[in-house]
């Protein structure tokens, strides 16, 4: 081999790459801190700082944005959502058919096995989170990725409480930093056992109930403090999904769901396997039924838009005492749902209505159909029907004040006004007759002929003065009632003849005491009757006297004083009895909802019927305490403080029972003086 020497070129790349490999070496041999203080600027903590209280303030101002508008004084006080508790007028609970809520329990009143199921089955860890429990929302994902389905929740009891009662259902990025953020500070703020006492207060269980109390009274018609474990258990099921597992419609679905509730709580060490063992077993001893309608529904009905107007915002409870009389009310059910099985059944009449009150407006019994648990609507007061001849009683005061008397005669015969021409009942006519004896025997013709006498403006003027406030059309057939009215306002307006003063407004509520104020307020009727009817009051107490013991109204004679006025519209749609004894008040109407004829049925048989019944019945009765006496005193002495709260929630919108501080019919007065 020949050796050739190294070229120029050669030994240029030769020295190039030494030089490039010492490059290499050198680069490679330099500290990492170098590099760093190459690629980071000097300031770098300055950019740090500067990041993170941008991060910081994007976080306030959301917070912000998410909580501006949450009342935290009132969910702190639990004022949001106020209960009104209705009591009869000896005190006694009084409950309708639909949504209930009970009385409010504290924590101590909840049996500990029934806190216990809850807790298994809701929030096994509520005692350990801080109102938001990441550890569950993990379990709950990982459980329903397993699943493919939502079987699990990751919501705690605090979170649920903050969605029923603080919070609307809205899906939205707000809603859900309002439900954290209120989770965590209601935790600080309340407390595990005020927080657990306001959800099993407020939480919804199916048929109507609404907190564990009211369940416990509608499933097992207990107090809350008697459920054993197996209620207790059960109650703690329906949480999740009280529609499903509702044990009235779905008995075998609340039974499978109360095993699981005893299986989580033995899991959890709450009760012993022997003791779910037992508890299961005994399950099919329980019999949860269908809450019947209490007595009284109608007028529960009716009374509760105007209890929450008294409760107002009140924090907690307010116990609203009502003029409901249980007897008279048990009396009036009975008679009404006797009256139409019988003779209700041969004469094609399917609905009645009653409405009974006191002569100053005090409405002491109210039935509003056949049967409530069917229908829920109120005859009594929002059916609007033809009154008859119990209009007349309108006719004959518009004539007194007129200045004609009973003994001035009318002309009872055939008439035409513009071709309508009105008929007497059996078409016989009498001639000329006196008012007393017009009004007794309900002449259609010569009530007529009075009216044009006297003037149809001056007709309906007597109806307003007398607290009628439906429409009324100035046509002649108005003396025979074509103008429709409510049961209600129709016999208070015969109240007001039995009172002697007008117009008679009928009211319910008799006092109201809200929770954690020791003053019990005075309510009683909002309207004082300020018309005098003393000049015509014995003449018109003649006339309806008059009816039932010689007239129309034969069919409702007591055996003691009464008076009264019969009613039938064209072709036996309607019937009706309006009358009073010496303290009662009471209207009947009988017909169909449909409208359709009844046989021959007139308000001197079936609803003078119903009307003499009651009255025998009721006039046995001891008077009734505290409702007949619970009008404002005249004279302002000697009244419990009073409370016109219709008048002050007009003035103040914030205004609540504890505002309470004056007389609201004579004297000194203080109107809505906070």
């Amino acid at each position: 081999m020949r050796l050739v020497a190294i070229s120029a070129p050669a030994k240029w790349m030769t020295t190039a790459l030494a030089r490039a490999g010492r490059g290499i070496r050198d680069r490679g041999s330099k500290p990492r801190e170098g590099r760093r203080r190459r690629w980071l600027p000097a300031n770098w903590w300055k950019f740090a700082m500067g990041s993170a209280l941008l991060v910081c303030l994007l976080v306030c101002s959301v917070l912000l944005w998410a909580l501006k508008d949450v009342p935290w004084s009132e969910i702190r006080d639990g004022t949001l959502k106020p209960i009104v508790v209705l009591e009869t007028a000896d005190g006694a609970p009084l409950v309708r058919q639909g949504p209930y809520q009970g009385p409010y329990a504290q924590y101590h009143q909840f049996p500990p096995r029934l806190i216990d199921a809850v807790l298994s089955i809701e929030d096994r860890r509520f005692m350990d989170h801080f109102g938001v429990d990441p550890r569950g929302i993990g379990r709950a994902f990982l459980r329903n990725l397993e699943a493919g389905s939502v079987v699990e929740g990751g919501s705690t009891i605090t979170q649920q409480l903050i969605k029923l009662q603080y919070l609307d259902s809205d899906r939205t990025i707000k809603r859900k930093i309002q439900e954290v953020v209120i989770a965590i500070w209601l935790e600080w703020k309340l407390g595990k056992r005020e927080i657990l006492t306001r959800y099993l207060n407020s939480v919804y269980l199916g048929a109507g109930a609404t907190g564990m109390p009211a369940a416990a009274r509608i499933y097992f018609n207990k107090d809350i403090d008697a459920l054993n474990l197996p209620e207790s258990a059960m109650l703690a099921g329906l949480l999740r999904a009280p529609s499903q597992w509702n044990p009235i419609d779905n008995f075998e679905g609340a039974r499978q769901r109360t095993m699981v509730v005893l299986d989580a709580m033995a899991t959890n060490d709450k009760i012993t396997m022997p003791e779910a063992a037992e508890a299961k077993a005994s399950f099919a001893k329980l019999h949860p039924t269908t809450p019947t309608p209490r007595s009284g529904s109608s007028f529960a009905d009716w009374i509760s838009p105007q209890a929450s107007e008294v409760a107002g915002s009140s924090p907690g409870s307010t116990t609203v005492r009502t003029t409901l009389v249980p007897q008279l009310q048990q009396i009036a059910e009975r008679v009404v749902k006797r009256a139409l099985d019988g003779e209700g059944t041969t004469v094609g009449a399917s609905q009645a209505a009653l409405v009974a009150m006191t002569p100053d407006g005090a409405v002491v019994a109210m039935v509003g159909g056949r049967d409530y648990k069917a229908s829920q609507f109120n005859r009594a007061v929002t059916a609007m029907r033809q009154p008859g001849s119990t209009f007349k009683l309108f006719v004959y005061y518009a004539a007194l004040k007129a200045g004609l008397t009973l003994s001035d005669r009318v002309l009872d015969a055939p008439i035409d006004i513009d071709g309508w021409s009105p008929e007497n009942s059996g078409g016989n006519y009498r001639g000329w007759v006196t008012l007393a004896e017009a009004f007794a025997r309900s002449l259609n013709a010569a009530s007529v002929a009075l009216a044009e006498e006297v003037g149809l403006d001056n007709v309906i003027a007597a109806a307003r003065e007398l607290g009628i406030d439906a429409p009324l059309a100035s046509t002649p057939s108005l003396a025979l009632g074509t103008s429709e009215v409510n049961l209600l306002n129709l016999t208070s307006a015969y109240a007001s003849v039995q009172l002697g003063m007008a117009p008679v407004k009928p009211w319910g509520i008799i006092e109201f005491q809200a929770a954690g104020q020791p003053n019990v307020f005075r309510v009683g009727s909002q309207s004082k009757p300020n018309v005098d009817l003393s000049p015509y009051q014995s003449d018109l107490l003649g006339l309806l006297q008059l009816v039932v013991e010689r007239g129309t109204g034969r069919g409702a004679d007591p055996g003691s004083f009464a008076a009264g006025k019969t009613g039938t519209s064209q072709n036996n749609r309607d019937a009706w009895f309006v009358g009073f004894t010496e303290s009662l008040v009471v209207g009947v109407w009988v017909g169909n909802d449909d409208d359709t004829p009844m046989k021959g049925v007139t308000g001197g048989a079936l609803p003078a019927h119903i009307w003499r019944d009651f009255m025998r019945q009721a006039t046995a009765e001891p008077t009734p305490n505290g409702v007949l006496s619970t009008g404002a005193a005249s004279d302002g002495q000697g009244a419990t403080q009073s409370c016109n709260i219709t008048a002050c929630s007009r003035s103040y919108r914030s205004f609540r029972p504890s505002d309470c501080t004056y007389q609201p019919y004579s004297g000194g007065r203080r109107l809505c003086e906070k």
